[in-house]
């Protein structure tokens, strides 16, 4: 479908319903995937990261590379965020000894001052501008950070404030649903609110992750962190195959 004329089509996806079930399953996915790598392979954070990030900026490159919007290679390249996203975090507290309070705060600074940079250098960070290489760029280190960051404020939400892992979701859902009913009931910028919905998906994905395959002991179901994965990735390719997506429109330049 052609839209009106001085538009193209980004190559992100529209931002409706689906889009967040969608997320929040890719973020639950990234945790018990990286998890999988990292804990139950045994490979540890720093090699765990080391392997994601090499999948993440291959992923980046041919999502820039690609000349339209392409669903499956674009939550694949979300998925790819989010799994670094959760080795990355879980280096910073853990192996790093900087703790939860620590990783989290750095991460909220580096995801701060990649929004300041990209709207500085491009006027905006709405979504629907990401139609250039260059915006594309701004979009996925934005998103990369905000995966990290997410993953750190779950960690903390259910272990350092003891909230466990219900508790945690509880909580990231209901500022979702506060999100969604600023969005809908008030004049606040729908872009400010997009990208608080963005990070807020991830520590709810974490948690719910973590209430997957965690001991029961701990407070988890024990579901096998590969069993999980593979759930999460079937009920992903489903959706994006029961329900197509369309691109977001972007005003060309």
């Amino acid at each position: 479908m052609n839209g009106a004329p001085g538009e193209r089509s980004a190559k992100v996806p529209e931002v409706t319903f689906g889009f967040w079930v969608i997320k929040i399953a890719a973020t639950t996915l990234g945790e018990t995937g990286g998890d999988a790598v990292s804990m139950s392979l045994g490979l540890g954070y720093l090699l765990g990261t080391a392997i994601f990030a090499a999948i993440f900026v291959g992923a980046v490159a041919a999502q820039i590379r690609a000349q339209a919007f392409r669903p499956f290679q674009y939550w694949a390249t979300i998925i790819a965020s989010t799994t670094v996203g959760t080795t990355l975090a879980d280096f910073a507290d853990r192996s790093l000894g900087i703790g939860y309070a620590g990783g989290s705060t750095m991460l909220f600074a580096l995801l701060t001052g990649s929004l300041f940079l990209w709207h500085r250098s491009l006027g905006s960070i709405a979504v629907d501008t990401v139609i250039s290489p260059r915006a594309e760029l701004h979009y996925w280190v934005t998103i990369m950070f905000s995966q990290t960051l997410g993953t750190a404020l779950g960690d903390w939400t259910a272990d350092t404030a003891g909230l466990g892992y219900t508790g945690g979701a509880l909580l990231f859902g209901g500022l979702l649903a506060l999100v969604a009913a600023a969005y809908w009931w008030t004049s606040l910028s729908h872009t400010a609110l997009f990208w608080a919905a963005f990070v807020l998906t991830r520590p709810l994905g974490a948690v719910l992750g973590d209430f997957l395959d965690k001991p029961v002991d701990a407070g988890g179901l024990a579901v096998s962190r590969y069993v999980a994965s593979a759930a999460l990735a079937a009920f992903i390719l489903a959706w994006l195959v029961i329900f197509p997506q369309r691109p977001a429109r972007g005003a060309g330049h």
